[in-house]
């Protein structure tokens, strides 16, 4: 099989039905939207080479049939995903194929529920889809027993009145703590260049399910690089957007500043549809940004010329980062500015206010232990659940309680002056923003590491980078820090290959509010280099 090429208009949706000749929808219309000219195919493995916006049109168009897309993309999965175990709690082929059929009854009926109407679909295994377990990667293993949800979560009500069939889940980390994804539910997930390699976390199945094309676009969620590791290991494109940019039912709503969802797709187009689709204002969310969705329709830009960029690279030395991530994103950065890009390097954090280098490991430590303890505290203060957690969840709930890295139990005194550091954080990217359009630095600070050591034992996270020791499970991943706490929007883009062909991505952090922008950088940059399409992993090369 071979890829199918990209257009060069990059355009997104909302999440409400379109009206496409005598195909009606009950559903608001959506704004106009440029869509792709697809032609039937041949050979009808090659529907899952579409792009998501590719697919919309020719399902919408009857070009193939929603049967035939399913049955498409569930042959491809029983082949590939043994390779990598990216797609966990499969429903039944039958059920599928049957819910599929109903999809071209409704078309032959007249109504087209979305954009999605037919896709395949698998939700990160965090968020409650009626009739799947969802197991967090914790509920499930033997001794913590789980169900079938009752409920759809808020994303997955919008993502199923937008027309998708969900198939399952895609696996992360034990209750999405770490960047690897690996749990004794469903095991572990294996990168989409090399299956002795990470696939990143804690969107490790959403990612590396759509670098192998069995999934047409993904939804996934970020604390800590979650949409932007995975990524950049897998060469796909993930967007942590805006805080409150897409609403989350459930829980505490007004502290909890730190946890988003996003998209995760192959290019630019499909990222702003599905963040068009996910994204809206819900009475139920108070901090849920108003801004009507249909902003997301179209992206703009089609030139890096003249965008002003700050490099941070490994801020001056601060950030401990391999060699060979330095080289292959030095290597864009070059590249930007031959395509036109103005790019300054930038060292410090506090070029631009009153927060150092040194301020943000000690900031972050007190926000992660802060939030992350107390979101995990029931299950650690179970008696029933609590020998089952893993060493990176009671690493979070100790270091709320008892204090972890020499500093003391997180007292309200500290969450306040982490909060005051973390505006001056803010403040000080909005003075850098008044001089520059764009901050970008790697996506992680190691390319994918080995999922096995030599001598057979399983690896968790790397305890060093150049002799350097990391001193938690996630210490690694501080250059991901920066974006959550701004609360902006950071997209992860590919930003090209190792000399061991592995993928590693860029982080683009746009001002605040700016989602459309840091797309259209994406945008831009993929026009150019087609890392995507021009470098497919080696599972479903022709």
């Amino acid at each position: 099989m071979t890829n199918v090429s990209r257009r060069a208009v990059v355009a997104g949706a909302a999440a409400a039905g379109v009206a496409v000749g005598a195909i009606s929808s009950s559903a608001a219309a959506a704004p106009d939207v440029v869509w792709p000219s697809v032609q039937r195919p041949a050979d009808l493995r090659r529907i899952v080479w579409w792009s998501a916006a590719e697919l919309a049109t020719a399902i919408r168009q009857r070009k193939v049939t929603c049967v035939e897309v399913m049955t498409a993309y569930l042959d491809h999965i029983a082949e590939v995903n043994p390779r990598v175990n990216a797609i966990v709690a499969m429903r039944p082929r039958a059920d599928l194929l049957a819910e599929a059929a109903e999809k071209d009854r409704l078309l032959a009926a007249g109504t087209y529920q979305g954009w999605m109407h037919g896709f395949p679909h698998a939700v990160k295994d965090q968020w409650n889809v009626k009739g799947i377990p969802t197991s967090v990667g914790f509920f499930g293993q033997p001794g913590v027993p789980v169900g079938p949800a009752a409920t759809d979560a808020l994303l997955v009500e919008r993502i199923r009145a937008a027309g998708a069939i969900f198939i399952g889940k895609t696996n992360l980390p034990e209750l999405g703590l770490g960047s690897h994804t690996y749990n004794k539910v469903y095991g572990t997930t294996f990168n989409a260049y090399d299956q002795a390699k990470s696939a990143g976390g804690s969107s490790g199945g959403a990612a590396v399910a759509v670098a192998l094309r069995m999934l047409p676009v993904a939804d996934g969620s970020d604390f800590f690089g979650s949409l932007r590791n995975p990524p950049g290991w897998n060469n796909v494109l993930g967007l942590r957007p805006s805080l409150g940019r897409i609403p989350e039912l459930g829980g505490e709503q007004f502290v909890q500043q730190g946890g988003v969802t996003g998209p995760i797709a192959r290019d630019a187009r499909d990222l702003s549809l599905l963040l068009a689709t996910m994204a809206g204002y819900d009475p139920r969310v108070p901090l849920t940004l108003d801004d009507d969705p249909k902003q997301f329709a179209t992206v703009r830009r089609t030139s890096l010329r003249g965008a002003k960029v700050a490099w941070l690279a490994d801020l001056g030395g601060y950030l401990p980062t391999e060699r060979e991530v330095l080289d292959v994103t030095g290597a864009a950065i070059d590249r930007m500015r031959a395509l036109g890009a103005k790019v300054d390097k930038i060292d410090r954090l506090d070029q631009f206010g009153t927060f150092a280098n040194q301020d943000l490991w000690p900031t972050w430590l007190i926000f992660r232990h802060w939030l992350s303890g107390n979101l995990n505290f029931p299950l650690y203060d179970n008696p029933a659940l609590k020998p089952y957690l893993k060493l990176e969840t009671i690493y979070e709930v100790e270091g709320m309680l008892n204090g972890i890295d020499g500093h003391g139990p997180i007292t309200a005194q500290q969450a306040w002056n982490g909060s005051v550091k973390r505006t001056a954080l803010y403040q000080g990217f909005r003075a850098l923003f008044e001089k520059y359009d764009y901050v970008l630095l790697p996506t992680a600070q190691v390319m994918p590491f080995d999922c096995v050591d030599a001598a057979g034992n399983e690896v968790h996270w790397p305890t060093e980078i150049n002799g350097v020791p990391m001193s938690s499970y996630h210490r690694w991943m501080e250059v991901t820090a920066i974006g959550t706490l701004l609360g902006a929007p950071t997209l992860a883009m590919p930003a090209g290959f190792g000399s061991t062909g592995l993928p590693i991505g860029l982080q683009v952090i746009g001002r605040n509010h700016d989602d459309a922008g840091v797309i259209e950088f994406a945008a831009a940059w993929e026009r150019e280099t087609r890392f995507v399409e021009n470098h497919l992993p080696p599972l479903v090369r022709p």
